[in-house]
């Protein structure tokens, strides 16, 4: 489903084509898409990339697109790969008040939006790795997605919500959007969170539970 498609389903379903409304249409997508990316890890939103650390700065810059992390190394003066084990900020402060005190960082954590506080401060420019969820763009803006392509049913549904939601519409026919965005949801989270991080030589043929 490209963006235009998924468009005219929102204004089809929702029987509304005021200007307020579809104007809004954009905003009501990429709440979806907020929405699904928080609820289900998918692995095709994992990244790759390498960085430095500056000597003496306890601070790492992460990537713009940059959602949650899922490991950050960097390689020592052995060339050895060493994984920072992740804690809160003020864990790693408490731990190293001193930003002079320096060493290979065994900590790291989110400072804000756009940095990492890495703890001991890094005593070499070490190269770095990070394994993160990056924020794809959205439909809205490429006319294609991922989502689009491959879970267009609870995109159309999630925008449903949102949309109706708006519109403030009959409480029947949000429940009805609200379930069936839900069961969307869930069989996504299932493929993704399951079959995708799996295979059937370690773990089996998936079997679906009839009821």
């Amino acid at each position: 489903m490209t963006y235009a498609e998924l468009k005219a389903a929102i204004q089809d379903y929702s029987n509304n084509t005021e200007t307020s409304f579809v104007a809004s249409i954009p905003t009501f997508v990429k709440q979806a898409e907020q929405r699904i990316y928080r609820a289900v890890n998918l692995p095709v939103n994992r990244k790759n990339v390498a960085g430095t650390m500056t000597d003496g700065n306890k601070y790492l810059s992460v990537p713009t697109d940059f959602l949650l992390p899922l490991s950050l190394s960097l390689t020592s003066s052995s060339d050895a790969q060493v994984f920072l084990l992740n804690k809160d900020a003020n864990f790693i402060r408490a731990t190293y008040p001193n930003a002079s005190t320096e060493g290979v960082p065994k900590y790291y954590g989110v400072f804000t939006d756009d940095t990492f506080i890495l703890g001991p401060t890094p005593n070499a420019n070490f190269v770095t790795e990070l394994h993160y969820y990056y924020k794809p763009a959205s439909i809205v803006d490429s006319s294609t997605s991922w989502l689009g392509t491959n879970a267009d049913t609870v995109l159309l549904y999630g925008s449903l919500v949102e949309a109706y939601t708006y519109m403030k519409g009959d409480a029947d026919i949000m429940q009805l959007y609200q379930q069936r965005y839900q069961e969307a949801l869930d069989l996504l989270r299932a493929q993704a969170e399951g079959r995708m991080t799996g295979d059937e030589y370690r773990d089996g043929t998936a079997r679906m539970m009839v009821k």
